[in-house]
């Protein structure tokens, strides 16, 4: 298994969620959400960022500190999308939903507008400055607290305004809470992924 990734689940699974972590976390950090919303029926793979935290512990997919980061996109951006086509080699990526959090949520919705996924779930997300969907979008379910210190809800907002002016299926769910995904949406999300991956059980 390559050092940049984590897996969970069985080998054999023809469906599969793959998580994006957040800033300063490392690729186990969703394993265990991913646990509870696929079931055992679908494989996991934890994508490790590319680049070292500045703080020296976890990682980052570009670094949010350099007052050119939204040129640093493009490179996380031409990474990530490589990396998702090799795993769309194992399992297809029709058959496969991508979640991220707050930074990878950013990098999952973006990286997903010009690959055919099952699905994506935007977990305390926002959009990129010079992002602009367009093509045959995958659905996008997004989550985020309205009193979040971090990321603000108006990010949220403006990704389902982005991806619905350009004729995608987005919803977003609100929640009394901050920087984290809720608990009490999980029903929510598992059932996004049963929807998404053809009735898998989850």
């Amino acid at each position: 298994m390559p050092t940049d990734q984590r897996a969970h689940g069985p080998a054999e699974a023809k469906q599969r969620l793959v998580l994006l972590h957040g800033w300063g976390a490392d690729a186990d950090d969703l394993i265990d959400l991913g646990q509870e919303l696929a079931g055992p029926a679908i494989g996991l793979v934890g994508l490790r960022a590319p680049e070292p935290h500045p703080q020296g512990m976890g990682r980052q997919w570009y670094d949010l500190q350099n007052p050119l980061w939204p040129e640093l996109v493009a490179a996380a951006r031409r990474s990530l999308r490589l990396r998702l086509l090799e795993l769309g080699e194992q399992v297809p990526l029709e058959h496969t939903v991508v979640l991220g959090f707050s930074q990878g949520a950013a990098m999952a919705v973006d990286v997903a507008s010009s690959l055919p996924l099952a699905g994506v779930i935007s977990c305390s997300g926002y959009p990129h400055p010079d992002w602009q969907p367009s093509g045959r979008l995958p659905r996008v379910l997004l989550t985020h607290g309205r009193e979040d210190p971090v990321v603000p809800y108006a990010a949220s907002e403006r990704l389902v305004q982005l991806l619905q002016g350009a004729g995608g299926e987005a919803e977003l769910l609100g929640f009394s809470g901050g920087h984290s995904i809720d608990p009490a949406l999980f029903p929510q999300l598992r059932a996004f992924l049963k929807d998404q991956l053809g009735g898998a059980p989850a």
